[in-house]
């Protein structure tokens, strides 16, 4: 049985809609944290089961039978969050999972200016210290997160953010649809290539795509590191989570996000889908 967990979440949901695609939902299995967000799968035939990388017991009913186990990376960082997927490595490795899949990033690096790509280089060596085979998914930066940023440009016309760099944007269907893959066939072993876009694009460029797209001029602005933070905080945005929007431009103007790899594209058969597609039916 293939078990996805964060099945309630976008990723989750959607790498098992591309499972459903590929497999009888009797092989399919989720674990969640709240089972009824879950009744419609649980209505087509997949296995529901709680389960909280918080609690390991639970995950062990969760992984009951299960063949492959795609861990879907906690939405916290730190200590926790690696906790957090050693917990869920080593039930899935007990379980007999004959593979882990693990949703990791582009930039994982335990020298990243940017703290979640810490978490994720730390997740992938207990990886590789479980004992079981595994596939980490490099994840390019989510499309999803430059698409945030235009929210403000839009009502404003200025995409004020701090200087940056090219980031390889990806979408999550095209990210869901290569874990389904790595759950189904034996294509990837081990730290995958970065899964990326065809192309990367930074501020400048993500303004002139919203500028296109809305036929009005939003003009991109630089703001210095604290000017930015300090707006963010002026507007309720917790302190550490500022400092972690800061840190993540100033990892991108590093060229951490910037590779380019063919990877995805040749996996899924197909270009990966651009950022111009993620931006148009989301700006009015």
């Amino acid at each position: 049985m293939i078990i996805v967990s964060g099945a309630n979440g976008k990723l989750g949901r959607a790498v098992v809609e591309r499972l459903l695609d590929r497999v009888a939902p009797e092989r399919v299995g989720v674990c969640v944290r709240d089972p009824e967000g879950a009744r419609e799968l649980a209505e087509r035939g997949v296995r529901v089961r709680r389960g909280d990388f918080a609690d390991a017991s639970s995950l062990e009913h969760a992984f009951e039978a299960a063949t492959r186990v795609l861990v879907v990376s906690v939405d916290t960082h730190g200590e926790t969050a690696v906790r957090l997927h050693r917990t869920a490595i080593d039930v899935a490795a007990k379980a007999g999972a004959e593979r882990i899949v693990y949703t990791s990033h582009m930039g994982s690096s335990p020298s990243s200016l940017f703290g979640p790509m810490l978490d994720h280089a730390a997740t992938e060596a207990a990886l590789a210290r479980s004992g079981a085979r595994f596939t980490s998914l490099r994840n390019g930066f989510y499309a999803t997160s430059a698409l945030m940023l235009v929210g403000t440009a839009l009502r404003t016309g200025e995409l004020a953010v701090p200087k940056d760099g090219p980031v390889s944007w990806t979408s999550h269907g095209d990210l869901a649809e290569a874990a389904a893959i790595a759950l189904t066939e034996d294509v990837l072993d081990g730290t995958t290539p970065a899964l990326t876009g065809a192309e990367a694009i930074d501020m400048t460029g993500v303004a002139a795509l919203a500028s296109e797209l809305t036929g009005r001029t939003i003009r991109r602005v630089v703001v210095p590191d604290a000017e930015f933070r300090a707006g963010l905080v002026a507007h309720g945005v917790p302190e550490g989570a500022a400092d972690l929007l800061v840190s993540m431009f100033a990892a991108s103007r590093q060229g951490e996000f910037a590779q380019v790899d063919p990877a995805l594209g040749r996996l899924l058969g197909r270009p990966p889908v651009p950022l111009r597609e993620v931006l148009a039916p989301a700006i009015p």
